[in-house]
């Protein structure tokens, strides 16, 4: 079951700030306009979205950009429609048409479907940010040379259907990190005989957080950011609080006893901030991430 994020919130200058993202604009272009309304250029995000998707950003403000490599942002849950009968350059509406088809029926594509859950091989879309020989796939492909990229693993955990045409499809598709659901409407369009592209896009939620608890690019500039606490990004952790002493030693890199199971431990200050992420070496943990300048 996927949980919710902690209500609470603060107006601390560092923590998480979840954005609606609208389409139109690069996930780039918001990070530019968080940075202006929080006035920090200190921040950092745990994936982005294409400029025609929208929905779900997780933008970490100040000393939360510290904490990006454990954020668990997993699964991802997207809503899609998904139209036959032509594929495209770009595997979505946004490209040119470069092959057509007859409709598939919907028995065909249920069973196709099917074989694109769990554990699969995808070839990333040849415009996606991946690179080759340190060139980015998007740029070879506009260069009219697009890329020999290779499959890679990844995890689809489930599709639902929630609406059904002759021509396309509405689906919520959850699924892991890496997860290219262009490339999912691409192969589903081939899986049938078919031809299908992505023309619609929408994250909902990433790992604990909803883009219900969002706030839209013209909230954030009309009314000033509001941030999540530090604490929601890593309710995985296990959580230690320190005396003043260990807090004290913990600012200066200087290990203290375990209290808690776990390799990866957050460790608090009496007062409820977090002062660092520790790892468990033995008996003891050692400070991996300080958040607080010493």
């Amino acid at each position: 079951m996927l949980l919710s994020a902690p209500p609470v919130r603060t107006t601390a200058t560092d923590g998480v700030l979840l954005v609606d993202k609208p389409s139109g604009v690069t996930s780039h272009d918001v990070v530019a306009t968080a940075r202006r309304v929080t006035r920090t250029r200190r921040i950092g995000h745990t994936g982005t979205l294409d400029p025609f998707a929208t929905g779900l950003l997780i933008l970490l403000v100040g000393r939360g950009t510290r904490l990006i490599q454990y954020v668990q942002d997993e699964p991802k849950v997207y809503d899609a429609t998904i139209r036959f009968g032509a594929e495209t350059t770009t595997d979505d509406l946004t490209g040119e048409v470069t092959r057509e088809a007859e409709l598939p029926s919907s028995d065909d594509v249920d069973r196709a479907i099917i074989l694109l859950t769990g554990e699969i091989s995808q070839r990333p879309p040849d415009y996606s940010a991946k690179k080759v020989a340190g060139r980015r796939a998007y740029a070879a492909a506009r260069a009219g040379a697009p890329l020999a990229l290779e499959s890679v693993p990844v995890t689809v955990h489930e599709w639902q259907l929630r609406r059904r045409s002759p021509s396309e499809i509405d689906v919520t598709i959850t699924c892991g990190s890496g997860t290219y659901i262009r490339a999912l409407a691409r192969d589903l369009g081939r899986g049938v005989g078919s031809a299908a592209h992505l023309a619609s896009l929408r994250r909902t939620r990433s790992g604990v957080f909803d883009v219900a608890n969002a706030a839209s690019i013209e909230a954030l500039e009309r009314d000033g950011p509001v941030l999540l606490p530090l604490r929601s990004a890593i309710p995985q952790l296990p959580a230690q609080t320190l005396s003043c002493e260990e807090s004290e030693r913990v600012r200066h890199g200087s290990t203290i006893p375990a209290q808690r199971d776990g390799d990866v431990i957050a460790l608090f200050g009496a007062d409820g901030d977090l002062v660092s992420i520790a790892h468990r070496d033995g008996a003891m943990l050692q400070p991996r991430v300080v958040m607080h300048d010493v």
